[in-house]
């Protein structure tokens, strides 16, 4: 069973302004923040100018604001299409991305306001884990089709990795049960979680092309494990060197995979799935060069971080001129 167009569900609903803007939406400023982290730490490593990373930081923040306020009025103005995303198989995982969002938003936000920073992450933690709660209820109460597993499943549970990820820049003691808390829900999801998605891949029918992109989603649990692991725990290990290497490897199997992409479907918003995947593994490849410097590693770390800004430059300059066209819509 193929589930219904998200889309063409949403216009049965309503039709009001911004009813077609997608929740997944938030997932550029997933991609616009991890690629300004990994962009401060090749500051760090490789002596990169940081104001690479402060403008990429000022675009994920000025984006933030600017989906909240139409997502707001979205929500207002037509609550209808709202459930109906929150209610569909796939795009319901996708209201993950706002609420990681929240939790990376500290790495831009510390540095000029503390409280600012706090609130968001403990609305990003307090958010994620209901989110995930909800949906691991919704999959063991619900009967779910084959078709429905997709890279997305992956957002809403095993996104509660990225609850340790800045609580260093918090400033809070007494938040190391929080980090191990959320380490311990992503990593035991990510297993199952991938397994289903691989087998579906395997099995079923492939995924539409413009979804294509969310395979890259299939790399998060390594790349967000490793710096997720690496920061509650506090450094290195064999277990992260582990999550590092299979990160190598699946972005490499899925970069090869999607390299032909661009010539057979025309950009969607929904290719920002990716964006931040490939941001986490650019940011976790520095970590790991910065541990095991040498020619191959500072290799993969600079290679990662150019696919990583490549991509979303192109990403953002696609859907800036679709906003200047009025074409948005159809992109969604």
């Amino acid at each position: 069973m193929t589930p219904p167009p998200l889309a063409s569900t949403i216009m049965e609903t309503t039709t009001t302004p911004l009813s077609y803007l997608p929740v997944g939406m938030f997932g550029g400023v997933m991609g616009l923040t991890g690629l300004s982290v990994a962009w401060r730490l090749a500051h760090q490593h490789f002596g990169a100018p940081l104001w690479i990373s402060q403008a990429i930081g000022a675009a994920a923040i000025a984006a933030f604001a600017a989906l909240i306020v139409a997502y707001g009025i979205k929500a207002i103005s037509g609550f209808d299409a709202v459930r109906a995303e929150f209610h569909h198989p796939i795009a319901a995982n996708l209201f993950g991305t706002p609420m990681i969002s929240l939790l990376l938003m500290p790495y831009l936000l510390a540095e000029h306001s503390l409280w600012l920073a706090r609130l968001s992450w403990v609305l990003g933690a307090v958010g994620m884990t209901a989110l995930a709660w909800i949906i691991v209820m919704r999959w063991m109460t619900v009967r779910q089709a084959a078709t429905h597993v997709a890279p997305a499943w992956i957002v809403p549970v095993v996104g509660m990795l990225d609850v340790p990820l800045a609580v260093p820049q918090l400033q809070w003691q007494g938040l190391h049960g929080v980090m191990v808390f959320g380490l311990a829900v992503g990593l035991f999801f990510a297993v199952p979680l991938f397994t289903l998605i691989f087998q579906r891949l395997a099995l079923e029918e492939p995924l539409a092309p413009a979804l294509q992109p969310s395979l890259l989603i299939l790399v998060a649990p390594f790349a967000v494990g490793f710096s997720a692991y690496v920061t509650t725990i506090g450094g290195i290990d064999m277990f992260a060197e582990a999550l590092y290497m299979l990160m190598v490897f699946v972005l490499a199997v899925l970069l090869g995979r999607l390299r032909h992409l661009p010539h057979c479907s025309p950009f969607r918003v929904s290719w920002w799935a990716a964006s931040f995947p490939l941001a986490a593994s650019a940011g976790a490849a520095m970590r790991y060069a910065e541990h095991a410097a040498g020619p191959v590693t500072d290799a993969i770390a600079l290679l990662a971080l150019a696919v990583a800004t490549l991509t979303i430059a192109i990403f953002l300059a696609q859907t800036l001129s679709a906003m200047l066209k009025g074409e948005l819509r159809a992109l969604a």
